[in-house]
């Protein structure tokens, strides 16, 4: 090989080196910086605020679940938000939701309502909805384990005579299902100064109904004595998926989820006075009634004539019905057999 083609064969190596090299330093310098991760500011450092744990709407009211301490940048703290160390948040827990919350959001101070501050009670009723006090027993109480925010059925116990001399039928019926407890006497957090709920023994229940369940209930104190029955958080979901297969719930055609969520949380916290159940003495005891006693049997007077001598008698008759069989027509008293 002569000395020319080996001078070739010796530039374009190194001009090929060369331009390795080259390539190599460009790609390093223009790779994404390496972040000092020391640099960063640690969670000790910043503040923490409180924030929700879910959504909470409007007029929810707080518990132990509903809230937690998370860090949050030092340049987005407003005045209203709740601080570590500023706020107590055993002292928040009752409260109740003025403007509607969503899960990772701040709690602000406007946002809500302490219990005994004025506009408690009208924060924590939904739209149309009204507040009823109903006198319960201590034995009806359930024991004082029903808290504010609790679901609890109303069950009317009653006695209904009739006609007859009979011991009267006894009967229990549940009138209204998942009523929302909104305060147990005159406390709405029932909260202790240690945050865990205290159980007491109350006398009077408010609740939230509707203005025509409030008229039912209003009757329902005169007939005989009202006891609470706790529901479970799972019988809400359950009925729903009722009333979904029925007829008693209509989802618009091509609503988003959100939406459709939305619409069928609605329906699962709204009172049912609809489908009662009852139960009679009867079920109970076989030694008890299972219907209203029969009447008395009419009475008898005698029947004088225009001198005044009895001359037979005749029964006062009470309403009666005309039972015709062929040519032949008897009147029966209603009630007899």
């Amino acid at each position: 090989m002569d000395a020319k083609k080996i001078v070739l064969l010796v530039g374009a190596l190194v001009i090929a080196v060369t331009t390795a090299l080259l390539a190599r330093n460009m790609l390093s310098s223009s790779s994404a910086p390496q972040v000092n991760a020391a640099a960063m500011p640690a969670d000790a450092d910043l503040p923490h605020v409180l924030v929700a744990t879910k959504a909470l709407p409007v007029g929810t009211i707080l518990d132990a679940e509903s809230f937690r301490f998370q860090p949050w940048p030092k340049d987005l703290i407003e005045q209203a938000y709740y601080l570590q160390g500023q706020a107590d948040p055993i002292k928040l827990a009752g409260s109740v939701v003025r403007t509607a919350i969503s899960a990772g959001q701040p709690l602000t101070q406007g946002a809500l309502v302490k219990p005994g501050e004025r506009g408690f009670l009208a924060a924590a009723l939904g739209a149309g909805m009204r507040a009823v006090t109903v006198p319960v027993s201590a034995q009806s109480s359930v024991a004082g384990f029903v808290f504010p925010g609790d679901r609890i059925d109303l069950v009317l116990t009653q006695s209904v005579s009739g006609g007859g001399d009979g011991d009267p039928l006894k009967v229990s019926e549940t009138i209204l299902r998942n009523l929302r407890v909104l305060a147990t006497d005159q406390r709405m957090d029932a909260m202790g100064p240690d945050g865990k709920p205290v159980v007491q023994t109350y006398s009077n229940v408010t609740i939230e109904v509707t203005p025509k369940i409030a008229e039912k209930i209003a009757v329902a104190q005169t007939i005989g004595s009202l006891s609470m029955s706790l529901r479970s958080i799972a019988d809400n979901s359950s009925e729903l998926d009722a009333a979904i297969a029925g007829t008693d719930v209509d989802l618009p055609a091509g609503a988003s989820p959100a939406a459709e969520k939305a619409i069928l949380t609605k329906l699962a916290a709204r009172p049912v006075d609809r489908g009662s159940t009852y139960s009679t003495g009867a079920d109970v005891s076989r030694y008890q009634r299972s219907s209203v006693p029969a009447k008395a049997d009419a009475p008898v007077a005698p029947m004088m004539a225009a001198n005044g001598a009895p001359v037979g008698t005749v029964a006062f008759k009470g309403p009666t019905i005309r039972v015709a069989r062929g040519t032949n027509v008897t009147e029966v008293p209603v009630g007899g057999k």
